[in-house]
């Protein structure tokens, strides 16, 4: 190893963040027991961590060298996360490399591997805050609102169960598009515009913005009025950073799955805000989100919506959408705990089966429509399995994650 290497190294470490890996055949809905998951130094391509997939597809979260924390607190710091090398391996199916996964201190970030026959190795590129992208090309605020078609329902905004993305510019037509879930892409852009280090109703924030724009372009069908074939871009000129494969932070995630059935807006605005913004210190424009301002913000302990009205206007504020598109039920508006009983309940008990046929780690039910101590149990190790809080109570997070799974195990069957 050459001396330039050593300092490079010693200079990115003084922090430890977790490494969560976790493992499926094709999509959610069916977990791969048994692979192998390797994690390599990128340095010397030694191994640093080697160990079997678990019933649910996962190994113990692996902990890894990480920068100081403040290399992310502060802009032109260096560079503020590790990167790590992961392979995959199962037989019966191709190997997986997933290169340059970023880890910063005190978070921790969460790969994702679907095992197919053909799946393509990934290379991670750095983040927007840290890396070389073009800046957004301005846009008005309002859009002109197209005629109902099959990918929008008005008058309301509708949370989409899906998004196509387009990795490249509009135009660039040899550019491949990717289906993806709309939480999963949510979370990829965030986790690849902004820092997981940041204070959380800063992310809480950021995460609103990217949501806005999101659903202003499912919204008033942008693209697809115009004749393309997706519903967002991956360039920065004209949409959010997005990459296929990516790690996602945890902090991120539970952000997300909080706030995900939610946009900004504005009194006599019926579309989600179009939301712009930028990093605000190589570009920085009225009346956009600056990122890094965001972030001094939260640091002074102002909250998301304080955050956002001090780049969008005082009269700006959070709407819920009414309806969450490709899922059996909506959330029920509270959360459901030992002693409720009727349709809601029975909803969960029937995915929880469902689900349990490809984790039998969850304990089937009677499918009665009462909460007692079994579903609530049922539902604890399901909340085990997919790292959410292990209350036994079906809360808004746990109640759409079950909607998600279910969803993905019935298109498996």
């Amino acid at each position: 190893m050459s001396n330039d290497k050593i300092f490079l190294r010693s200079n990115y470490m003084g922090g430890t963040g977790l490494l969560r890996i976790s493992t499926f055949f094709t999509n959610i809905g069916k977990p791969a027991e048994g692979a192998t998951v390797s994690v390599f130094d990128p340095y010397d391509n030694t191994i640093i961590e080697e160990a079997k997939t678990n019933a649910w597809g996962e190994v113990s979260p692996i902990p890894l060298n990480a920068p100081p924390l403040e290399y992310s607190m502060e802009y032109d710091m260096p560079r503020p996360f590790n990167e790590y090398n992961v392979k995959v391996t199962m037989p019966d199916y191709n190997e997986v490399n997933i290169n340059n996964v970023q880890i910063y201190p005190s978070t921790t970030a969460v790969q994702e591997v679907a095992l197919t026959p053909n799946y393509r190795d990934v290379n991670i590129p750095y983040p927007v805050l840290y890396g070389d992208y073009p800046p957004k090309i301005p846009e008005s605020e309002v859009k002109k609102l197209p005629f109902p078609s099959n990918q929008v329902v008005l008058p309301q905004p509708v949370i989409p169960s899906i998004i196509v993305v387009h990795a490249g510019g509009p135009d660039n037509a040899s550019a491949p598009n990717y289906t993806v879930g709309f939480k999963d892409y949510i979370k990829n852009v965030a986790s690849s515009e902004i820092y997981a280090t940041w204070p959380r109703e800063t992310l809480k924030a950021n995460i609103h913005v990217i949501l806005s724009f999101t659903l202003n372009r499912v919204y008033t069908e942008w693209y697809r009025g115009k004749g393309y074939n997706f519903t967002i871009t991956n360039s920065t000129a004209f949409d959010q950073s997005f990459s296929f494969g990516r790690n996602i932070f945890q902090e991120i995630s539970d952000v997300v799955d909080e706030i995900f059935t939610s946009f900004i807006a504005k009194p006599d605005i019926r579309q989600p805000l179009f939301t712009q913004y930028c990093d605000g210190k190589k570009v920085i424009r009225e009346g956009w989100l600056s990122q890094w301002g965001s972030k001094y913000l939260g640091d002074q302990g102002q909250d998301a919506l304080q955050i956002l009205k001090n780049y969008y206007g005082s009269d700006v504020f959070i709407k819920q959408a009414e309806k969450v598109d490709g899922i059996p039920m909506s959330f029920p508006g509270t959360t459901l705990k030992v002693g409720d009983s009727g349709d809601s309940v029975r909803t969960i008990q029937e995915q929880l089966n469902a689900i349990a046929n490809n984790y039998p780690l969850i304990p089937k039910l009677i499918e009665d429509g009462l909460y007692g101590q079994q579903t609530a149990d049922s539902v604890k190790v399901f909340q085990q399995i997919f790292n959410l809080d292990q209350t036994g109570t079906v809360n808004y997070p746990t109640w759409y994650k079950i909607s998600d799974v279910y969803v993905a195990i019935q298109k498996l069957a």
